[in-house]
């Protein structure tokens, strides 16, 4: 999985690399750094 640290907050739906069920990805970037990284069953 790769990131966009130039984004500051990130919400998207990805398949998981390892089972292929939905998952929902969030993350937040604060002054370049990764500050939320949540992942959730969808």
């Amino acid at each position: 999985m790769l990131l966009d640290n130039s984004i500051y907050n990130q919400s998207y739906i990805e398949d998981c690399e390892v089972c292929c069920n939905p998952i929902q990805v969030i993350v937040q970037i604060v002054n370049l750094e990764l500050t939320v990284f949540q992942v959730n069953n969808i």
